[in-house]
């Protein structure tokens, strides 16, 4: 008989005890939740990830407790042991990642990226999420060397390994030497934000927002839902646009093209009144200068400003549909046209050459 009457007993009491130990303490946090984060989930896959492992990690935790008390044959011994000593690992390590996962979903409720003005919330979404990497990496190293080291075999080929780590990290240092460069070039993006999850970016001349930040890639959506993949190395080694580095904000440029004689006043008075009707404008800055000028037409620059870039090109959009309409219904004359000026007596000689022909 390997568990005496006994064991089963204790093992039930302490079980028991456990588990009503983990429902009393989440029922806590479940108040604690509820009252500093309002709007945080207690139904989330997180929560639900978390709970699991630690009920996962108590019950084994409990079974190594009353090991001492078993009577177990001593053949049993060494295997039920090591098979505990597997089970906490993966418990604790499954535990450890899931708080992690809920810490990162709990700060994100904070800080929302729905909002009008949300630079910070970028900022704090990226310097987590990029965080959340590192560490992940970190612990799942960290778990798997202390699993393979609860290995008798392992932990004797492990001690040769120290003696050897000189020479072998150099070598996997010149192998790896691109990778590893790569993985810093994250880190480094990490800390120094020269871009931001959701920033609008100009990358190899594609319009885009950042998607998805990696210690090694780079994800760009663009405005056509393509997806531009960019090693992290791209941004430390080449020039881009950020441009909501800063500010959301943005100036937005109309060029047209008309005559001398349009009236350029009733075109900025007109400017005024579609921009006051768009709800992209945010009110700052509408005028029209006139830029340049050439032998047939004189160009005129529009410039208004959105809180935005997407805005910004619906109002840019908006106004040079309005200024070519209210252009084209009250001043058709003041369209690009070119002139033609016909001398006395080139007519009769344009017939008298047509004669002859």
């Amino acid at each position: 008989m390997i568990f005496s009457d006994q064991f089963v007993v204790m093992s039930l009491v302490v079980i028991s005890a456990g588990f009503l130990f983990i429902f009393f303490l989440v029922k806590v946090l479940a108040r604690v939740f509820d009252r500093f984060w309002k709007t945080f989930d207690l139904s989330s896959p997180n929560v639900k990830r978390c709970s699991k492992f630690a009920t996962f990690l108590l019950f084994f935790l409990l079974l190594s407790f009353l090991t001492p008390f078993a009577e177990i044959s001593e053949k049993y011994i060494p295997l039920w042991r090591q098979f505990l000593r597997i089970a906490v690992i993966i418990g604790a390590t499954g535990f450890v990642l899931s708080i992690i996962l809920l810490l990162e979903e709990m700060i994100f409720k904070g800080f929302s990226m729905d909002q009008e003005d949300n630079l910070r919330s970028r900022k704090v979404h990226t310097q987590v999420s990029m965080l959340r990497k590192i560490v992940f990496i970190l612990v799942f190293f960290t778990s798997f060397f202390i699993l393979l080291m609860s290995f008798e075999t392992f932990r004797r080929i492990g001690t040769a390994l120290l003696a050897s780590a000189g020479i072998a990290g150099l070598v996997i240092g010149v192998a790896a030497q691109k990778t590893l460069a790569t993985v810093l070039s994250g880190i480094q993006l990490a800390i120094t934000q020269p871009v931001r999850i959701d920033d609008v970016v100009i990358v190899e001349n594609e319009w885009g927002r950042i998607e998805e930040l990696t210690l090694t890639y780079i994800v760009i959506r663009t405005w056509d839902l393509r997806r531009l993949i960019v090693p992290t190395t791209y941004f430390l080694e080449k020039p881009f646009q950020n441009w909501t580095r800063i500010s959301a904000e943005l100036l937005g440029t109309v060029f047209l093209y008309t005559d001398y004689f349009v009236p350029v006043d009733e075109l900025r008075n007109e400017l005024y009144r579609i921009v006051s009707e768009r709800p992209e404008w945010n009110g700052k800055v509408a005028g029209i200068q006139v830029t340049g000028t050439n032998d047939k037409t004189m160009e005129l620059r529009a410039l208004v400003s959105a809180s935005n870039s997407s805005r910004a090109w619906d109002l840019r959009c908006a106004v040079r549909e309005g200024l070519i309409e209210f252009i084209r219904k009250n001043y058709p004359s003041s369209l690009p046209r070119s002139r033609v000026e016909v001398l006395e007596g080139s007519s009769e000689k344009a017939t008298g050459n047509s004669g002859r022909a």
